[in-house]
């Protein structure tokens, strides 16, 4: 299947592949990476032109677009709509970059672009660049990366004050992948650690994560298209929710499906779906579920149309997004919890979904940037009066 020119299908392209990734999700998951066959055909639908500039064939996509595609896969696999959802962010990012180092990197539409964000690496300054060492952990995607957005940090030159931050490109075959992605929730997603052993970057292919965090970024060709003014974090919310949407559908569907094949051991009840304690289980999940693509739908109305405008945010907005994001995480963990209590032993069996679907929303909820807990906190610093306690808005 070969990508087309715009994303006006791509959702539904994504979706026709559904039982493919669905069909390969167990192994995903004990290979510890998205497999190869599902990997291509992603590619080949143009999953990931979504945040690629248009300069160089992409999509440049509405978040609503990239919500309903990684929420689709996420329905089959959630490793995979993980996997997926890290490299769009990434590739949005790499377009904030310079130019030249934009050149670099998007040199097809389909380039597979990952990162990590916590700066474990360090960097020195040389003369035209940095030189880089250190390892880097949850480098999602790694496996079949191009590119990959090595967060490090530098010591200021004065030797006093903090560190600088900042995302360096690095190709792949510049880094090692350690072997050490063993996990027990979103294990298909192949986030192992990477290692850069004194890798110089030239000085174009970096980005300084403060300023960018305040809407200042290097790239002089996307500087006034309003698409690359979204503001990256919120973007992350946005790109997070769906892979907790996606696994909460897929519970919702296998649940009912089994309650018609299945009974309820030890009761006079033959066909689970026939039970007054399932309508009550089942109508519970599905409005949480329900709860949840209002919340998303309502924060991503906000990007999208602050992306047009040109609005800027108010702090509480900022902290908004991020507490609805981690609103419908949570939602969305409650209802797959609720229907696999319901699921019966039968359900521990590692081929039914719902075991895996468990423990990647688990998974997923620990995730910063959705994590219930942090998100409601800033959220309500902000409502009390403070300011949020992070630049991470």
């Amino acid at each position: 299947m070969a990508a087309a020119g715009t994303d006006t299908d791509l959702v539904a392209r994504v979706r026709a592949l559904k039982p493919l990734v669905r069909e390969h999700a167990p192994r995903t998951e004990q290979e510890r990476r998205v497999v190869p066959e599902v990997a291509t055909a992603l590619t080949d639908a143009g999953i990931h032109r979504m945040n690629v500039p248009r300069r160089y064939g992409g999509y440049q996509s509405r978040p609503c677009t990239q919500i309903d595609a990684i929420a689709a896969i996420a329905e089959s696999c959630g490793s995979t709509a993980f996997k997926t959802m890290i490299q769009a962010g990434c590739s949005y990012i790499a377009a904030l970059f310079p130019d030249e180092a934009q050149d670099e990197i998007f040199t097809g539409p389909d380039v597979k672009v990952g990162g990590t964000l916590i700066p474990d690496a360090t960097a020195v300054r040389t003369d035209g660049g940095y030189l880089v060492n250190g390892t880097s952990g949850f480098a999602t995607g790694c496996h079949d990366a191009d590119w990959h957005l090595l967060t490090v940090r530098v010591a200021p030159e004065s030797g006093e004050g903090p560190p600088e931050t900042l995302w360096t490109a690095v190709p792949m075959a510049e880094l090692e992948i350690l072997d050490d992605w063993y996990v027990s929730g979103l294990a298909g997603s192949g986030s192992n650690s990477v290692v850069a052993r004194d890798v110089v970057v030239p000085a174009h292919r970096v980005l300084p994560v403060g300023p960018l965090l305040a809407g200042e970024f290097p790239s002089k060709a996307n500087a006034d298209d309003p698409f690359y003014r979204m503001p990256v974090l919120l973007m992350f919310c946005a790109w997070t929710a769906p892979n907790a949407l996606g696994l909460a559908r897929s519970a919702l569907a296998e649940f009912t499906e089994r309650s018609h094949r299945r009974g309820i051991t030890y009761t006079f009840h033959h066909r689970q779906n026939e039970a007054t304690v399932t309508h009550l289980q089942v109508a519970e999940a599905a409005m949480k579920i329900s709860c949840a693509e209002l919340l998303t739908a309502d924060f991503v109305a906000v990007i999208e149309s602050r992306a047009e405008s040109g609005e800027p945010y108010t702090p509480e907005e900022r902290t908004r997004i991020r507490a609805q994001s981690g609103y419908v995480v949570r939602l969305c963990k409650e209802a797959v919890e609720l229907l696999a209590s319901a699921s019966g032993a039968s359900s521990l069996h590692r081929d039914v979904p719902i075991q895996r679907t468990v423990r990647d929303a688990h998974a997923l909820s620990l995730h910063s940037f959705v994590n219930p807990a942090t998100n409601l906190e800033i959220h309500g610093r902000v409502l009390s009066g403070l300011d949020p306690g992070t630049p991470f808005v």
